[in-house]
């Protein structure tokens, strides 16, 4: 859990470096971060798709998945939800500081696909880059709410730990054919909030997330048929 720990590190030092600037990071210095982190996503996801492609057994399922997924999450508007609940929430007040962190740091792909990719073959890229991410962003809340803002490192340990035990636990079934295309989607999805975080596209990219549960569905009904 390597991964994890290092992020859940960068959450600690970034709340406690935004806590010591007391009187906010500057915008300019915060439109600096972001895109440089925005960079970082986009690229890291073009080199998952590019890395994974060319192996993947059913080329077209990458497909599929973003072209389901994406309707289920239109449906759902799981997008407008989050935001909704990150408006009500995100007045002033620790309490309030904390709530937008926590749903920050732990609704995303990178989030959710890291310790699935740390369980299965050890590779903590996603999280460090996550942990990356997770550092500007809390930097920017600590300075406005405080060294409060470290509480969140502590949710964001469980709800990451929750994924890596459950991955490592059906690790047999994610492996394989299933890890390369859920990489393929996962990278699509990682590309799309770098472009979001740079302006360049407006994605929902949450309402892209049940992209990642069409492969589970396609390997997991070809298992039950035996083919």
């Amino acid at each position: 859990m390597l991964g994890t720990l290092v992020n859940t590190a960068a959450i600690l030092a970034g709340s406690l470096a935004g806590s010591a600037l007391k009187k906010g990071l500057g915008k300019k210095y915060q439109n600096a971060l972001y895109d440089a982190m925005g960079f970082a996503a986009a690229f890291l996801g073009i080199n998952a798709v590019a890395s994974n492609l060319p192996h993947s057994e059913f080329p077209v399922l990458f497909i599929l998945s973003l072209a389901a997924g994406s309707v289920v999450g239109e449906k759902l508007d799981l997008d407008g939800r989050f935001q909704r609940l990150v408006d009500r929430v995100s007045g002033g007040g620790l309490a309030q500081g904390l709530s937008t962190g926590i749903l920050l740091c732990c609704v995303g792909t990178l989030s959710i696909l890291g310790p699935i990719q740390s369980a299965l073959g050890g590779d903590n890229t996603y999280l460090f880059t996550n942990a990356t991410l997770d550092f500007v962003t809390f930097l920017v809340l600590g300075s406005t709410y405080g060294v409060g803002m470290c509480a969140a490192a502590g949710v964001l340990f469980l709800w990451q730990g929750a994924i890596y035990l459950g991955a490592s636990a059906l690790q047999g079934f994610l492996q394989g054919g299933l890890l390369c295309e859920l990489s393929i989607v996962g990278g699509v999805l990682i590309a799309a909030s770098g472009l979001s975080i740079l302006k360049i596209k407006h994605t929902k990219a949450l309402n892209m997330l049940p992209s990642l549960l069409v492969p589970v569905l396609w390997y997991g009904g070809r298992a039950l048929l035996g083919l």
